[in-house]
């Protein structure tokens, strides 16, 4: 990757029946594979395909869970199916390191945890030996704020600690602010308005706001209406500093990250 020439575009395959944004395949490898390989042909640079829903009710632990077992039945035949389909990198959306394990095996190159190695402690191993690059996102179970900023930063330093002392290559790593995770409104908007503040970590920043409840409660509008306010948090998060966007519209978002791009990073015309 060529951090600081351009923006990345990560785009979301939900292989599950209970997407919040409504745009999950379910089990049906076809359908995800197809949505894999339009998404490549639409400007995807990486495909994030993930096996169990990450809202808050899933995440925490409810009757939605799913097994391991579940969730690797779910995510390995798409993965497997992709890798000979498509050009781009394939990444495995899980925080478990059974699911990690068996999606790299199967041809993924990118983890992306969304509790950033906390919830299962064997998955700083398996991203150490693969030599993958892994995406480490802030969470917490306990979201207790000062500054929200300034404790991000601080816990995401920690975590990128820990994980390059247990073997990480710093070279791989990727830190995500963890927008609408553990986080109210007020706070996921000051996190894109300080996003450069997260650039004295020294690692590139994926940055996830697409479709999600902030720009819905922003603007009063259902999942299936905020592709504009997703333009705009896009827009900015970029502006500020974002190295990766991870969207679920990636053909017209793909069009707002060439467009910003010029104006940020610069256009030879």
């Amino acid at each position: 990757m060529l951090w600081g020439e351009r923006t990345y575009v990560m785009g979301i395959l939900n292989i599950t029946p209970d997407s919040f944004s409504g745009d999950g395949t379910g089990e049906n490898v076809y359908d995800a594979v197809a949505k894999g390989i339009r998404f490549e042909k639409e400007g995807a640079d990486i495909l994030d395909v993930g096996g169990m829903s990450t809202r808050p009710r899933s995440i925490y632990g409810s009757v939605d869970d799913v097994s391991d077992e579940e969730e690797i039945a779910r995510v390995i035949p798409v993965i497997k199916s992709l890798t000979s389909e498509v050009q781009v990198p394939i990444s495995i959306d899980t925080f478990r390191s059974s699911v990690a394990l068996a999606a790299l095996s199967a041809g993924a190159t990118f983890v992306n945890d969304i509790w950033g190695f906390k919830k299962d402690p064997c998955m700083a191993s398996v991203v150490a030996e693969s030599g993958v690059h892994v995406v480490l996102m802030h969470n917490t179970d306990q979201p207790k704020y000062g500054d929200v900023v300034s404790d991000v930063i601080t816990d995401l330093k920690n975590t990128v600690d820990k994980a390059v002392a247990l073997g990480v290559d710093p070279s791989k790593i990727i830190i995500d602010p963890g927008i609408g995770f553990a986080k109210d409104s007020l706070q996921n908007i000051e996190i894109i308005r300080r996003l450069d503040e997260f650039k004295k970590l020294g690692y590139p920043i994926l940055v996830g706001t697409s479709r999600k409840s902030t720009i819905g409660k922003v603007l009063d509008l259902p999942v299936d209406q905020r592709l504009e306010g997703t333009a705009a948090t896009v827009t900015l998060s970029i502006a500020n500093g974002a190295d990766v966007v991870r969207v679920h519209d990636v053909k017209e978002m793909s069009r707002v990250v060439t467009m910003t791009d010029a104006i940020v990073r610069g256009w030879d015309g």
